[in-house]
Formats: structure tokens, sequence, C-alpha cells
């Protein structure tokens, strides 16, 4: 069974985007302060939406390729251990590394953390590409 990926695409998509718009420097130079913390607030929320979305399509290709409990209670490094046996994934500690920003986005904002999950953002934008063009060549 298929799995639908047009909510993952489209969100891909529009972190991918939101990426490039905040690293157009004549764009961002045209902004006031205020304007451009707002662009880099849209691309870490961007970024914890599309990972969100992205480690429970892992789960869920898993569950309906390999094996409905094989993804039952296992800790996320597990799992992105997993999706890299399966080649949806290349790099678990870079995984798990996305999954620290993630966390440290939800936990608390201060400006070196806002930072940080920004420029996290930009690395994991590259592995949502490739995590979602893998999903799509196994999508069966």
């Amino acid at each position: 069974m298929s799995l639908d990926l047009s909510s993952l695409k489209k969100a891909v998509v529009a972190l991918n985007e939101v990426v490039a718009k905040s690293d157009d420097a004549d764009f961002m130079r045209g902004l006031d302060k205020v304007a451009q913390n707002a662009v880099k607030s849209g691309v870490i929320q961007h970024f914890e939406f599309t990972y969100e979305l992205c480690w429970k399509f892992i789960k869920r290709w898993l569950e309906t390729n390999v094996s409905a409990t094989s993804v039952d209670g296992v800790t996320r490094r597990e799992l992105f251990r997993q999706a890299a046996e399966n080649r949806l994934i290349d790099d678990v500690e870079q995984w798990i590394r996305h999954h620290e920003a993630r966390n440290q986005t939800s936990r608390t904002y201060q400006a070196d953390i806002a930072e940080a999950a920004y420029e996290a953002a930009h690395d994991f934008a590259r592995d949502a590409v490739r995590l979602l063009k893998a999903l799509e060549a196994r999508n069966d």
C-alpha cells in the first residue's frame, strides 16, 4: 500500500522556499530587524512542522513496508537506524541532531537557541528533500 506523500511534499517545498528566501541577502537587507526576525521565525516553524512530518512518514513507511510492529515503542535513534537500514536516510547521527534541534525549539525561546535552530533548518531542509525522494522512489 502506497503512502499519500502530498502533505510531506508540500511541507518540504515550503521549507526549502522559505530557507532560500531567508538566504537571499538582498531581500533580507531590505527588511528591518523585526521583519528579518519574522522570516527567521518562519524558517524555524517550517523546520518544526516538516521535521514532525518526516519522522511520522518514516514510521508509517516502516510499518507499511517492514512490519506493522517494527517501530512500536522504539526510540527516535532506533527509528532512524531502521530508516537507514532501509535506505530512507543516509546518516542516523545527522537525524538525531535534527531531532535535538527540534526539541530545543519547543522548550524555550532564547535568541541563541533560535539562531541555532535557524541554522539547523538549513541542513535539515536538504535532508528532508533526500528523504522525500527516497520515499517517492520506494512508495509501492
